[in-house]
């Protein structure tokens, strides 16, 4: 897919998780932490049927969503703080 193509799915709200492959994706110079965390069974499921359907694994799922509501947060912090 051509990088316009691209961004012009993510403009138009569409999924495109689909087109990336998340589980090479890190942010330059970063290291890495292990971290174990327990999750209720119910949330398991969402996770592994989202994961699915948009073709990553749970964790890449977990990473990218958490990433997503962290940059949200700083940047709210940034414009309000």
């Amino acid at each position: 897919m051509k990088a316009s193509d691209f961004d012009k799915e993510f403009d138009d709200g569409n999924d495109v998780f689909a087109n990336l492959d998340l589980s090479k994706a890190k942010r330059a110079m970063q290291t890495t932490k292990r971290v174990n965390v327990d999750f209720p069974e119910w949330m398991v499921d969402s996770l592994d049927r989202e994961a699915s359907r948009v073709g990553v694994t749970r964790q890449s799922i977990i990473k990218v969503w958490l990433a997503e509501r962290i940059e949200s947060i700083d940047h709210h912090h940034l414009k309000h703080g």
